[in-house]
């Protein structure tokens, strides 16, 4: 038994919710909002704080400091990747 529109729209909407849920709420009221995977504040911070723990620990040659500066600098790069293919999510599944 096929299921109606309706019922997929309700589905979507409560897994959108799920997901999102500062997204949807923007979809609700009309105001537009980034959805979570273009959001990328707290990488970028990430990635400027890695930088500077590198460039401190470059600096007072310290080589736990440049060690976590690399690592934090990596996780954030990561993070900062515009490719969502490279992240695992690869859209929607099949019909």
């Amino acid at each position: 038994m096929p299921r109606s529109e309706d019922e997929r729209l309700v589905d979507l909407a409560a897994r959108l919710e799920r997901e999102d849920p500062r997204f949807a709420r923007a979809l609700r009221t009309g105001r537009p909002a980034r959805p979570r995977e273009y959001r990328r504040t707290g990488a970028w911070w990430g990635l400027a704080l890695g930088v500077t723990a590198l460039g401190c620990g470059i600096a007072l040659s310290q080589g736990l400091l440049i060690a976590g500066g690399l690592v934090l600098v990596g996780m954030a790069a990561q993070l900062v990747d515009p490719d969502p293919t490279r992240t695992g999510h690869r859209g929607p599944g099949p019909r």
